[in-house]
């Protein structure tokens, strides 16, 4: 049988055909794990094979297909719904909706869920529990990811190393230094497991003992570079392979910036070690800026070519300057050492938006900013007066990327 992250849930959903407006049945397009109003499904198989299906859709991309979920109200329910109602959904056209309709894409996801059994691959669906969360506060988020490996996704630390395929000795020798002095508990590596910089950094993290996943631009049923393969399988031990690529999937140019997206999405902090001005490493580090991630990156000589990029971003506070791991603990604030905390206000009294924001919180897990002013309907800046008082109060920290969790 497929793993899967956790028990396969279909939502349930009222009759909309008798509807003069097709509206969403939930806004699920950020952190949507909080929906009720749910039944257990007896057909978990049949719900995974809607689920990779939908991402197979021609046209659709990931963003377009939780609008499809969050209207239907599942991913079976999209390929059971009428052309009528599907076409009255924002941004999808005839072409689209016919190829909904046609239900070609439901065979190919029938064999990939051979692949995936016989191959013992866990699927995390965006609305499972142990789907990435951090990745799952970004819009454009995969629909369906596929792992193979043994690592907490959602480790309380996460940090993502990205840099040049042409690292230069400097470069390795800056990486294997962060990376054997980055100790912290319940920390993930994350990087590409391309050439250079990226191999260096899961290479240190195996002989270091740190859980690390490698994103990859392809399917699992292959492994580029081939050179990592030995390398990939002791990752797999402590660590993993992860993608949104389906089995026979190649590493073609424009599924490496995609692969970015994910490396960069699921990062607490993003480290630039080298890279040329341009490259897959600066798009990696604006796409992190873009989800409000913290990015840092070592300072080079100003005549050497793989610190150009670098020096641009420092130049230009798209990055913050380190030297080593300690610069990374201080500016996260990850410093070990107990500190003595602030004492929560005894018999606090929380007024009705207050509790609102609690009850929200209330399962301990960091929660972004964006979902909370969805579930509660509040203004964002009534929320951020409601999160700054509660902390104030001891009774919320914040967390890097605009989180928050419960103290």
């Amino acid at each position: 049988m497929p793993q899967s992250s956790g028990q396969t849930r279909i939502f349930g959903f009222l009759a909309i055909n008798c509807l003069n407006n097709f509206k969403p049945k939930y806004n699920i397009l950020n952190c949507p794990e909080q929906i009720s109003f749910i039944f257990e499904s007896d057909m978990p198989n049949q719900l995974l094979q809607y689920q990779i299906a939908i991402s197979l859709i021609p046209g659709i991309g990931d963003v377009n297909a939780k609008k499809l979920i969050s209207y239907c109200g599942a991913a079976e329910a999209v390929f059971r719904e009428t052309k009528k109602n599907l076409l009255k959904i924002p941004g999808m056209g005839v072409a689209t909706v016919n190829a909904i309709l046609s239900q070609n894409v439901l065979e190919r996801a029938e064999q990939e869920m051979l692949f995936i059994e016989k191959n013992e691959i866990s699927t995390l669906y965006f609305l499972e529990k142990n789907y990435p969360t951090r990745l799952k506060s970004c819009l454009d988020s995969p629909v369906m990811l596929y792992y193979k490996g043994n690592a907490n996704l959602n480790a309380s630390r996460v940090v993502s190393v990205v840099g040049t395929r042409r690292s230069t000795a400097y470069g390795r020798e800056v990486c294997d230094q962060l990376i054997s002095d980055l100790t912290s508990p319940d920390l993930l590596v994350v990087s590409g497991l391309a050439y250079g910089i990226d191999t260096q950094a899961h290479r240190s993290s195996v002989e270091n003992n740190i859980p690390t996943v490698g994103i990859l631009a392809h399917g699992l049923d292959r492994l580029y570079p081939a050179q990592n393969r030995a390398l990939s399988e002791k990752m797999v031990e402590n660590g993993g392979l992860l993608t949104d690529f389906m089995s026979a999937t190649v590493p073609d140019r424009e599924n490496f910036p995609k692969r970015n997206r994910i490396v960069a999405g699921m990062a607490d902090a993003l480290v630039v070690v080298e890279s040329a001005k341009r490259g897959g490493a600066l798009i990696t580090a604006n796409i992190a800026n873009s989800y409000n991630r913290d990015v840092f990156a070592f300072p080079g000589r100003v005549s050497d070519t793989y610190s150009e990029g670098c020096n641009y971003l420092i130049k230009t506070n798209k990055a913050a300057l380190i030297q080593n791991a300690a610069d990374i603990r201080y500016l996260m604030n990850w410093d070990d050492v107990k500190k003595p905390g602030r004492q929560a206000k005894l018999f606090r009294e929380l007024n009705p938006e207050e509790q609102q924001v609690m009850e929200i919180l209330k399962n301990g897990e960091p929660v972004g900013i964006d979902y909370i002013v969805m579930q509660s309907k509040l203004s964002n800046s009534k929320i951020a007066a409601i999160l700054l008082s509660l902390e104030f109060d001891g009774m919320v920290s914040s967390l890097p990327g605009k989180m928050y969790k419960a103290v």
